[in-house]
């Protein structure tokens, strides 16, 4: 019986496995070697080689409301897109609200993980953790390992020829990137596409000379701000579109997500992607300052480097730009967690080798869990919250897991080619509401759209039509919340507040004016209808009245 469980890391994963522990009345050690809780999201003005952080500028991709726990919405004055400090201020009231801190041990690096002799009858782990180099030994009855994506950067430098050798300027990892305020007046080449690449782009190109940006790939850009102002993912991210992609077929479905890109701006004609291309994994970034600084010409797009000399930096289309001060590879993490043994660990470079992006299926005992190692169309938050929520459910024995010969079969129908020069590819992105509904079928906590119709019809249209949010899976099942209801149909609200800082002096009035246009038009009709029929009473054109 599972008992005592070690969380590792006390970033969002972390903090949210830590607290589903404690719902299933287990007993969870969070260990995080920084001083504090918050993992990516708390900034660092230097860079400190054993964490990870965001560069200062850094605004998240995702709304609020399409981020936050299940049972903990953000504050309502907090803007829908959030920088870091915003984040972790959130965090710190997650972890005060549900007392996380007094289980969590700060200044403590795990060192290794292994299975105990017996681990096949008792599934226990031997931990060894060292705090200010005192090394202590533990045995947990189950594991889970909530570091995340980020570890260890990925820099081919092998790929670039004369980068080592030849090359003058500055060169690094985006890692390393904290602020513009060091690149004033320089020439800068960003080497990537994704999402940091284009942020650190962006974010140079208000202080450096020039910034080009050097892609091998196409990709396609979302703005943070969809159709009327409001977030696009909480318009985009709905269980009606994900039933039309399903109902549709695929090449529709493309069709009309090509259309709505490129009736932004033609991405053919910034060189960013191809209409004409079919594309069978749909490559995508948020930025809505890309364009436009593509636009005044303070980015410029370039194809693959091929190498680079003493200043230079020489392109694949045989381009060359010269006077290169400074290169970022923006070029994504590789898998680190070196504390697991080898026979675990090499397995999981590729994610898609664990069941559910969760468990190792070979393991005699599933008292192993890896939460947060996705990548979403969507909040990976509240994809490693529903994860947790299943995890601890199955410790605790309220969900079942099927046996390892099914879960082995399953793994192997869904593993994908790696290509060795990307490891990124792990990682490719898996649809929010798919994989968010998957896992909640496992945990119990799925809502029945059907049911809610028949039981709380006004909640099954919103639940339906409305952004899928994390509060759905408090509705019903283990686990659930009686605030759901309340938050999911209040959710359009805490958008709209912060941006309710002026009121227009004529916004109530104008409101007035429709209701007595509404009802004048009816009056203006018997009127017009009179005076055309009986002249006497008045004046009408002789041709008649025309509305």
């Amino acid at each position: 019986m599972v008992r005592r469980v070690a969380v590792i890391g006390a970033g969002a994963s972390g903090l949210v496995a830590t607290k589903c522990c404690l719902d299933e009345g287990l007993e969870p050690t969070c260990f995080e070697r920084s001083e504090d809780i918050g993992g990516l999201w708390r900034f660092a003005d230097n860079a400190d080689c054993r964490r990870v952080s965001v560069y200062r500028s850094v605004i998240s991709n995702t709304s609020k409301e399409m981020s936050c726990f299940s049972d903990f919405p953000f504050p309502e004055d907090f803007p829908s897109f959030l920088s870091h400090s915003l984040f972790l201020e959130y965090f710190r009231m997650y972890a005060q609200h549900f007392q996380l801190l007094r289980h969590i041990r700060f200044k403590t690096t795990v060192i290794s993980v292994r299975k105990r002799p017996d681990f096949a009858t008792s599934g226990q782990w031997d931990v060894i953790t060292e705090t200010e180099g005192i090394q202590e030994s533990h045995i947990f009855d189950a594991v889970m390992v909530c570091a995340g994506n980020f570890q260890k950067p990925h820099l081919p430098l092998a790929s670039f020829p004369g980068i080592e050798t030849r090359f003058r300027g500055q060169y690094f990892h985006s890692l390393e990137y904290k602020d513009a305020a060091a690149f004033q007046g320089k020439r800068v080449l960003v080497v990537g596409i994704g999402n940091t690449a284009c942020d650190i782009a962006v974010d140079m190109s208000h202080v450096a000379a020039k910034v080009f940006l050097s892609a091998r790939s196409s990709t396609w850009v979302f703005s943070r701000v969809a159709n009327h102002g409001f977030p696009w993912d909480m318009l985009t991210t709905t269980r009606f579109n994900h039933f039309l992609e399903w109902l549709l077929p695929s090449a529709i479905m493309k069709r009309i997500k090509i259309w709505k890109m490129n009736s932004w701006f033609n991405h053919e004609i910034y060189g960013l992607a191809s209409a004409k291309r079919c594309f069978s994994n749909f490559n995508f970034i948020i930025n809505e300052d890309l364009p436009f600084c593509m636009l005044s010409g303070t980015i410029v797009l370039k194809s693959n480097v091929k190498e680079f000399t003493e200043t230079s930096a020489v392109f694949e289309d045989g381009t060359t730009e010269e006077n290169i001060d400074v290169v970022i590879f923006a070029t994504g993490y590789k898998f680190s967690f070196s504390f697991l043994e080898e026979s675990i660990c090499n397995p999981l470079k590729n994610n898609r080798t664990l069941y559910k992006c969760v468990f190792p299926p070979q393991l005699e005992r599933p008292t192993l869990a890896i939460i947060g190692l996705i990548q979403l169309t969507g909040a990976v938050m509240v994809g490693a919250e529903i994860q947790a929520r299943w995890v601890t459910g199955v410790f605790a024995g309220a969900c079942k897991l099927p046996p390892s010969s099914k879960m082995m079969a399953e793994v192997s129908k869904k593993q994908l080619p790696v290509k060795r020069d990307v490891p990124e590819k792990r990682n490719l992105r898996l649809n929010f509401i798919s994989y968010t509904s998957e896992i909640a079928s496992c945990a119990g906590v799925k809502p029945s759209v059907l049911r809610l119709l028949l039981t709380d019809p006004w909640l099954a249209l919103a639940v339906f039509f409305g952004p899928c949010t994390s509060y759905q899976y408090r509705l019903m099942g283990r686990g659930q919340w009686s605030g759901a209801r309340a938050a999911i149909l209040t959710q359009w609200q805490r958008v709209l507040k912060p941006l309710r800082t002026r009121v227009l002096e004529d916004s109530a009035s104008s409101r007035s004016w429709r209701w007595l246009g509404l009802l004048a038009l009816p009056t203006a009709l018997v009127v017009g209808f009179l005076l055309s029929k009986y002249p006497k009473l008045g004046w009408a054109p002789r041709a008649g009245l025309m509305f």
